[in-house]
């Protein structure tokens, strides 16, 4: 059985997220003791991929993926969340983005079998893309081993204290600042408990690059917003968190290595999961391996995740999430009960687990 995992650039490059997902899933699969089974890393327009059994695309996007269909060779698909679909609004597909949504739905019609990472994403798949739920399986993501491990001496302390200048105590968020992220409601929410925020993650540093202008006048719908001066609802955001990051007790620390990560992880007073909405949560995952007590909102698949290892905040109330923030600062037992709760709770998760599943399911998928 040969399986190509199938990428725009024939590596898995991306930083975080779905680059995480690919690296970590190709290198378990490498692993298993099994004679009759390879998988390789291939380009999406490489002539190799008519020498494969299996096609497997790990990162499918309602409006930007199109895997390709090679007669005699299963296509499998990882769609890990329907976030455009979600909110509209927030993300306006326009007729392109309609015309693209229509031709997705055939797509993921022909596919073989898909992938995706909770039984929430599994949900929203059937509810919005119409697809059979006997189609899908879950197999979870997980934390990498190294979140677990990592020591923190005096020594270490000081200089990632030093080189990122964190203060103290702090509330921290790691990845996107997307809408469905919530982080203005993060942000109010430390400026009630009167804590720092810490965010790590390139995307909160662009926020100020990105202008609202002819660039991204794209199609009809965003000539009339030019026009007559409203934002497309996403600049609209930005610049909204733009106002908000300018106060001095938000820090942006841009792009973390996972070295320097892990510790930032185990000196936060608190790691905080805002969202809206979640396809998963391999962030909150990091927190808790590293021994962070942790927040989140009632989201379904953070809820699914945590499994009551979190404190869990309304989305939409700050003080609420100020509240959770300040039952962990004030009360070492409930701090000692969450980290226990989240050591245990990660050991459901792993990669290895992860593989096994998917290679069961590409076995499965032959055999039929």
């Amino acid at each position: 059985m040969k399986v190509a995992i199938v990428t725009e650039s024939g590596d898995a490059d991306a930083i975080r997220g779905i680059g995480v997902y690919t690296r970590e899933l190709v290198g378990e699969l490498k692993k298993l003791k099994n004679k009759n089974f390879s998988v390789e890393l291939v380009k999406k327009d490489s002539q190799k991929l008519k020498t494969f059994d299996i096609l497997h695309y790990p990162d499918f996007r309602v409006y930007f993926s199109e895997p390709k269909f090679i007669e005699g060779i299963k296509t499998v698909v990882t769609v890990h969340d329907v976030i455009p679909l979600i909110y509209p609004k927030q993300y306006p597909p326009g007729l392109k983005g309609q015309i693209k949504l229509f031709n997705q739905k055939r797509i993921l019609k022909k596919v073989d079998k898909i992938i995706t990472v909770s039984e929430t994403s599994k949900k929203d798949i059937v509810s919005f893309l119409g697809v059979p739920s006997d189609k899908i399986e879950v197999t979870y993501e997980a934390p990498r081993d190294y979140f677990n491990k990592v020591t923190v001496n005096d020594k270490k302390r000081l200089k990632i204290t030093k080189k990122y200048n964190l203060p103290g105590e702090f509330i921290l968020y790691v990845g996107d600042v997307n809408y469905n992220k919530n982080i203005p409601t993060l942000v109010e929410a430390c400026r009630i408990s009167g804590l720092p925020l810490v965010i790590v993650g390139k995307h909160a540093v662009d926020i100020g690059v990105r202008e609202q202008g002819l660039q991204s006048v794209r199609g009809p719908r965003d000539w009339i917003r030019f026009i007559l001066g409203t934002p497309h609802p996403e600049l609209g955001h930005y610049e909204r968190l733009k106002d908000l990051f300018s106060d001095n007790r938000v820090l942006r620390l841009g792009y973390v290595e996972d070295d320097d990560l892990a510790i930032i992880y185990k000196l936060a007073s608190v790691y905080c999961q805002p969202s809206f909405y979640e396809g998963f949560g391999l962030s909150l995952l990091e927190a808790m391996a590293s021994g962070c007590p942790t927040v989140i909102s009632k989201t379904q698949a953070l809820v699914e995740v945590a499994d009551k290892a979190s404190l869990i905040a309304n989305p939409k109330n700050a003080k609420d999430m100020a509240f959770k923030f300040s039952e962990i600062l004030k009360n070492e037992n409930t701090k000692r009960d969450l980290v226990d709760r989240g050591f245990a709770r990660v050991r459901n998760f792993g990669w290895e687990k992860t593989a096994r599943e998917t290679f069961t399911l590409y076995k499965e998928l032959l055999h039929k």
